[in-house]
């Protein structure tokens, strides 16, 4: 009888072990936005140090859960990143009410990393998905720190944090990936509004996959490679 428990109760362990969920790559940390509010993210160091260093910017309404995948792609290609929960989201503090005021946790998740004694602070970028995006590009033109700058499913006008000739005039010489499907027509409008006077610092990728943000990365490994692949050209160089 003792035996056939113990068995039992062999058997619930490995199968929970199975079920379980695998463990987001990198290590936790938390550092405060410009304004206070206490911020969650993820870091992610490549082996190989000094490295260049990424900001990851998620979805409204999502995580910074949505870029592990991603992230490990960028380690793996000597990119160490960091992954932010934007105020109001997963385990960051303050509320999700002014989406212009997120733009302070991206400002202070570049400052931040740029400081880590393994992140070259010569070779900055910052990444980001629908909303991410365009606050990507907004805090791309305001830290002379950034690079370069990619935006995934970018809107002209994301609940009012607008993006925009103007903004990519501001961006000057910096480099700027710009990428969507061409089947979401906001965003592939979007593409083609922000890259009319770029010249060769803007690039755009177009892909058939019909998802979003950072699903789109999830859905096309293409588009995602594309991206690290970009990216380390731009930052390793």
């Amino acid at each position: 009888m003792r035996n056939r428990v113990r068995r039992a109760v062999l058997l619930v362990v490995v199968l929970l072990s199975r079920a379980a969920p695998s463990e987001a790559g990198g290590r936790p940390v938390t550092f405060a936005s410009l304004d206070g509010v206490t911020l969650s993210a993820q870091f992610y160091e490549a082996s190989a140090r000094p490295a260049p260093g990424v900001v990851l910017v998620h979805m409204l309404a999502r995580s910074k859960a949505d870029w592990d995948e991603f992230a490990q792609k960028l380690e793996d290609a000597g990119i160490t990143s960091l992954a932010i929960d934007l105020r109001g989201h997963g385990g960051s503090g303050g509320s999700a009410t002014s989406l212009q005021a997120m733009a302070q946790d991206v400002r202070a998740a570049v400052q931040w990393l740029s400081g880590r004694p393994g992140v070259r602070p010569d070779a900055i970028g910052v990444a980001g998905a629908s909303l991410g995006a365009n606050l990507a590009l907004i805090v791309a033109a305001d830290q002379p720190l950034v690079r370069v700058v990619a935006a995934v499913s970018p809107s002209l006008d994301y609940r009012g944090v607008r993006v925009g000739p103007e903004l990519m005039r501001k961006l000057g010489d910096k480099r700027v990936w710009l990428g969507a499907s061409s089947e979401d027509p906001y965003a592939a409008r979007t593409l083609h509004e922000l890259t009319v006077d770029g010249g060769g610092r803007r690039e755009q990728y177009q892909t058939p996959t019909v998802a979003h943000g950072t699903n789109l990365l999830a859905a096309d490994a293409s588009f995602a490679s594309g991206l690290v692949d970009w990216l380390r050209q731009r930052l390793l160089s």
